[in-house]
């Protein structure tokens, strides 16, 4: 089977090596990204690996055009891919899962810099100001901690969070038992309202989309904490600069935004930022923001490769295949 592989990367070609040996297959690989116009380097290959490129309706239809039956996104998240559009046209889509320590550790790492003020810190001894004056930070066990979303990667962010001390909330549609004996269960409102930290752990979703905006900002505790390692659509952009510029939450901690695609993951240097939402965000002191890198350790993209591999192998041969979406 031959699988046309794009936007590869360098980090990922001993992967891609590994892999493509283990399975005894080809890999076509590009560094190019999916484009209507680089859909023909897929010609001879029912199944293709992305990364986070936005495949619209014209990309599919080059898809389409080229043979191509599946499209495996090497990501958890599939929101950059029209899934509509793919349907009527009888495409297949299929994500990946990866080791869930990546995210987790990761969301840990920004609630510590969070609560602790690194940002301030680290910008004020930069510039040899080593004065204690708005260093101060809190410590975990006096804290709240609200975990939204409690797939493998919140579940996680809760195992580790146990050996801190801290309160934990939760909140999901669909409880978990192993959940039930480090953290409580409780609605929305009621986590919003308590929670000194609150950290999503959702997909993108039409359900979820904006449910923190200025409704649910309105509800946290005025020094509070959002840190968002889940996907940008989950927080209402104008509603959180609103609340930050106005003082009404205590500061975010983001590893994702909205309108983030074609920002990150490129060598900006000397180029004008065209997200001027981020760019007001980094302006704030009590706000960190990171691109999209929560996810980016050894493991996770070894296990991206792979399980990219394995979903396009599990189409081609008709067999269960646990990563496709439609």
């Amino acid at each position: 089977m031959s699988i046309t592989v794009y936007s590869c990367r360098q980090d990922e070609t001993q992967f891609l090596n590994h892999f493509e040996e283990k399975y005894h297959l080809h890999l076509n690989r590009t560094d190019k990204r999916l484009t209507a116009d680089t859909a023909e380097l897929a010609a001879g290959s029912r199944a293709v690996s992305i990364i986070t490129t936005q495949v619209t309706a014209d990309v599919l239809d080059a898809l389409h055009q080229n043979g191509v039956e599946y499209i495996s996104t090497r990501t958890i998240g599939y929101d950059h891919i029209d899934i509509e559009y793919a349907k009527q046209l009888g495409i297949h889509v299929g994500n990946v899962c990866y080791s869930p320590n990546s995210v987790a550790d990761y969301t840990i790492m920004l609630i510590l810099m969070a609560t602790r003020r690194m940002k301030s810190i680290l910008r004020h001894a930069a510039v040899q100001n080593y004065s204690l004056q708005g260093m101060q930070g809190r410590e975990l066990p006096n804290l709240t901690v609200g975990i939204i979303g409690t797939g493998r990667i919140g579940r996680t962010v809760i195992t580790r969070l146990t050996g801190f001390g801290c309160r934990i909330l939760a909140c999901d549609l669909h409880e978990n038992e192993d959940v039930k004996a480090f953290a409580t269960y409780t609605d929305l409102d009621t986590l919003l309202r308590e929670s000194d930290v609150i950290t999503l752990h959702m997909p993108a979703t039409k359900d979820n989309y904006h449910m923190i905006g200025k409704d649910n900002l309105a509800k946290m505790k005025p020094d509070a904490v959002i840190v968002n390692t889940g996907r940008g659509s989950l927080i209402d952009t104008d509603a959180l600069i609103d609340a930050l510029e106005h003082n009404r939450i205590g500061g975010a901690a983001l590893d994702v935004i909205e309108n983030e695609a074609g920002l990150y993951y490129r060598d900006l240097q000397d180029q004008p930022l065209s997200n001027h939402d981020l760019a007001l965000l980094r302006s704030f002191p009590n706000v960190l923001v990171t691109p999209h890198t929560a996810f980016y350790t050894d493991q996770a993209v070894s296990d991206m490769v792979e399980n990219s591999i394995r979903s396009c192998l599990a189409y081609e041969a008709g067999e269960p295949n646990p990563w496709q979406v439609i």
